[in-house]
């Protein structure tokens, strides 16, 4: 029987580091903005400081409850049932920048495409635990799985979202991935999917300039490539150590969001390749650790659902730190724990929760390194 154990202390910690960066950093990328906008330098930081204390008031919340709460039927189809329901509703909210993806509430936005991301981890884990025996009887143990991402994947499409729908699709293969499929099945499904993106990169202006920006920004400089060549100009010129705290320049209204979808650029010129590692040595540790509690959990619900959550947040730090220094096309995936966001950052610290809750049952035998 599973032994009940102490929370993994470098998984909190580690988690802490960047959402302490985050206030400080979003303060940092944003005042002279907001001053200008609003007439306010402490807007984003208030805004931030806010949705941190709640971020960390749902996972003390959320870590003392039993993960295997969510494997029951009336938890997942409630929370299935709920996110459908936001994503529809969603989309006949006002347009914000020309897409549909935040609810406004008291003058902050509520993302429920992040909402999402929990919900179908949650119920992925739940099908494939009970069908992993014949995990590579396809439409036995995948189609449930299939048909649900597939509709919330098309609602996300919809607002749209094209970069949250790959990170769904990205989770969801890992988790697969973990469950032993045979990888040969997901070499197929990513063959197929291969002309599939590229009809829904091409179908859509905005994203076809976005990939043609990517492949030569320099052809528009002032135009689509603006954003990747502004963001390679602030970690460029970082060097080793940084300008300094608030001393950035391309945050002075060269780099376009320097608070949210680029706030890793913004660490990079202030807090040089020192600064820049440091955040992804913290995103290393928390994958290693999160994989590590998947390994020791004391059942295939919990592997799953610690696969799924870690990946969550691995998948999301690996677009936006690949979109900042140009590895990937212009996505607005926004740095988890860092970037300015409050649906985002609540998801996330859930997330974390999550796990902090599954390094408790760790197995007796397989116990996790963890200090109150």
């Amino acid at each position: 029987m599973a032994r009940k154990l102490k929370s993994d202390k470098a998984l909190f910690l580690a988690t802490l580091l960047l959402v302490c960066a985050g206030v400080v950093m979003v303060y940092s990328a944003s005042a002279v903005m907001a001053m200008e906008r609003f007439g306010h330098p402490y807007r984003f930081l208030v805004r931030q400081a806010m949705w941190t204390a709640l971020g960390l008031g749902a996972l003390a919340i959320v870590m003392r409850l039993d993960y295997r709460t969510y494997r029951q039927p009336a938890f997942i189809w409630t929370a299935i049932g709920v996110v459908m329901a936001a994503l529809i509703a969603v989309l006949f909210s006002t347009p914000i920048n020309g897409t549909r993806r935040w609810f406004a509430v008291g003058g902050f936005g509520l993302q429920p495409s992040e909402l999402a991301k929990l919900a179908v981890i949650v119920f992925t884990a739940a099908v494939l635990e009970r069908r992993m025996h014949r995990i590579n009887d396809v439409r036995y143990s995948l189609l449930p799985v299939a048909i649900v991402t597939g509709l919330i994947v098309v609602l996300v499409l919809l607002e749209p979202d094209f970069g949250t729908a790959v990170a769904i699709l990205a989770i969801v293969a890992l988790m697969v991935f973990a469950a032993g499929i045979d990888w040969r099945y997901l070499a197929f499904t990513a063959a197929a999917a291969v002309p599939v993106c590229w009809f829904l990169l091409m179908s859509a202006d905005y994203r076809r300039r976005r990939l043609m920006a990517f492949l030569n920004p320099w052809e528009d400089p002032l135009g689509d490539g603006f954003q990747i060549i502004q963001s390679m100009i602030a970690v460029g010129t970082g060097g080793a150590l940084g300008r300094g705290l608030m001393e950035g320049v391309q945050k002075l209204f060269y780099l376009p969001e320097p608070h949210t979808d680029f706030i890793y650029a913004v660490i990079g010129e202030e807090l040089g390749l020192a600064g820049a590692t440091v955040v992804l040595a913290a995103f290393l540790l928390i994958s290693w650790r999160g994989l590590r509690i998947a390994s020791r959990a004391p059942d295939a619900f919990g592997s799953l659902l610690a696969t799924g959550l870690t990946a969550m947040i691995a998948v999301q730090a690996l677009i936006n730190m690949s979109v900042v220094l140009g590895l990937l096309p212009t996505k607005g995936i926004p740095l988890p724990f860092v970037s300015a966001g409050g649906s985002s950052l609540v998801i996330n610290l859930m997330g974390i929760g999550v796990l902090l809750n599954l390094s408790q049952h760790a197995s007796a035998s397989h116990e996790v390194d963890a200090v109150a």
